[in-house]
């Protein structure tokens, strides 16, 4: 009968050695060479009617060695279902103690195997604290949400001049050395801007150019704090190139009437909100950037959770075991040294899916079907620009494309871990401490640009 004996090694890593006796597995090697001789298609040979010795000279050590080793593998699950072993990842087999296996000399074999164990957690989320930032709207805010929306759906007029701070410009940014001439392989890229994204200075300058003026500049003297970072991504440069400078080439200058603030402009700006006057135009203004800084700040919440329960959880890992299955565990194998690099990144990821896990099964998260129906929903709602309810009544045709997504096996797996991870996030920020501090806009901005993972 099959025997295993374990030992530790070290930290949470221990080595399981499974001792197999000749009539472990000699009847079933019997069997399964029988077994073979029956369906072998051998050249001069009918079906069935192969030698046995022709055959167990042929393939009888394949089928000997495959006899063995799924008799090892089914004592070593049985062993750790037993045992209820929480390993990471699989065993690891120690090759280098591996018997040879010889059919022909038949006997006691064993196999040595290496585990690591999984840390047990203490996890206390009411413990945590964490900071709920409130954004200040401003009456500047507003003002510029209105005069957003007023441009949204005023009436343009291609012109030839830049005539205001509403007009729109379809430029080409092209990167220059000092003397103007274009750099190779340089920054050429087309944007639209408004002329209000530009700093005072340069709106002052810019009005009354056209289409043939095409200044040099610089984006941080061009464009204020507020709007750098964003031109910066938009051009694909990093905000260290900000004094690098660069020719605007306009292209197309595009005019803006502002809306007037009527009942119609109203009925356009937030529709079924039956608002008639402008004190409420700027209430549901008032309260639709609250709740987009509401959900930022939710998210940076969740963003504090994470950082703080992965940095301070105690958790210990059998370090060397998880060092040696980067190398031997993947589909490439890896050398000692790229393991080594690997390894803090593989860590901090380990830890929070160790955490991840144990709140949502100790606090039985469920992800039903009915919820990543809805999310096929919420996702098509997205991609249509939240324009579902003007499709009428007839909704099927929703109904049908979730019902297709869930027949998807790649998005149910996406949606479930997105769910999932969503819901334990909600849960942990009803459990954690939260305090509650106004901040302003830039600041906030601050905040999710240092702190992010």
């Amino acid at each position: 009968m099959a025997t295993i004996t374990r030992e530790n090694i070290s930290l949470l890593n221990d080595k399981l050695t499974i001792t197999l006796a000749k009539q472990d597995y000699l009847t079933d090697f019997e069997q399964s060479l029988k077994k073979y001789a029956k369906n072998a298609n051998i050249p001069g040979f009918r079906k069935g009617m192969v030698p046995a010795g022709l055959v167990k000279k042929m393939y009888g050590q394949g089928v000997f060695s495959e006899e063995v080793l799924r008799k090892v593998e089914n004592e070593l699950n049985k062993y750790m279902q037993d045992e209820q072993l929480d390993i990471f990842a699989q065993p690891l087999p120690l090759m280098e103690r591996t018997p040879q296996l010889d059919m022909n000399q038949p006997g006691d074999y064993q196999f040595e195997f290496e585990i690591g164990l999984k840390p047990k957690l203490e996890l206390k989320p009411e413990d945590l604290k964490v900071t709920r930032y409130v954004v200040t709207v401003s009456d500047e805010m507003i003002q510029e949400e209105l005069e957003n929306l007023q441009r949204r759906n005023g009436e343009r007029s291609e012109t030839e001049t830049i005539t205001g701070k509403d007009d729109v410009l379809q430029v080409t940014f092209i990167q220059v050395d000092e003397a103007g001439n274009e750099v190779e392989n340089g920054v050429k890229k087309d944007t639209s801007l408004l002329v209000t994204d530009f700093t005072d200075t340069l709106q002052q300058q810019l009005i009354g150019s056209n289409q043939q003026n095409a200044p040099t500049l610089t984006l941080e003297a061009a464009f204020s704090e507020k709007h750098l970072a964003a031109i910066c991504s938009e051009l694909g440069m990093q905000e260290s190139q900000k004094n690098q400078p660069l020719r605007m080439q306009i292209n197309k200058i595009t005019h803006i009437t502002l809306a007037p603030l009527n009942e119609e402009f109203f009925e356009k700006a937030y529709p079924g909100k039956e608002i008639k006057t402008e004190a409420e135009l700027r209430e549901a203004i008032r309260e639709t950037i609250a709740g987009h800084f509401a959900q930022q700040a939710k998210n940076q919440v969740f963003d504090q959770i994470y950082h703080t329960l992965v940095e301070h959880t105690p958790m210990e890992f059998p370090e060397n075991f998880l060092k040696r299955w980067l190398q031997q565990g993947g589909e490439k194998p890896k050398t000692a040294e790229e393991a080594e690099k690997e390894y803090p990144s593989f860590a901090n990821q380990l830890k929070w899916t160790l955490i991840s896990n144990q709140v949502i099964q100790d606090n039985k998260i469920e992800v039903t079907p009915d919820d990543i129906r809805d999310f096929a929903k919420m996702q098509l709602f997205s991609y249509m620009g939240g324009q579902l309810d003007m499709m009428g009544e007839n909704k099927q045709w929703v109904e049908d494309y979730a019902n297709r997504m869930l027949q998807d096996k790649k998005f149910v797996e996406d949606s479930y871990h997105r769910i999932s991870t969503d819901k334990m996030f909600h849960w942990l920020e009803g459990k954690v401490n939260a305090n509650e501090e106004p901040i302003t806009r830039e600041a906030f901005a601050e905040k999710l640009h240092h702190h992010s993972h």
